[in-house]
């Protein structure tokens, strides 16, 4: 399954190589993996809160995920 800005943080963790998602994620300064918050956020809610480019972090999540 390919990873879409309008999944959320909790669904996105689970679509493949979690450590590299995981690292992803925490390497844009999204430390909230497992906190309440992930499991209600989309990609696209968490990037902009972050402000980071959702087309940049959906791309490096998919190659995360496929590792």
């Amino acid at each position: 399954m390919k990873i879409t800005k309008d999944m959320l943080i909790g669904e996105v963790i689970e679509q493949g190589n979690r450590e590299e998602i995981a690292a992803v994620l925490l390497g844009m300064g999204m430390h909230c993996l497992g906190c309440a918050i992930a499991h209600g956020e989309t990609v696209e809610d968490a990037a902009s809160v972050h402000g980071v480019d959702v087309d940049d972090l959906v791309d490096k999540l998919n190659e995360a995920a496929a590792k």
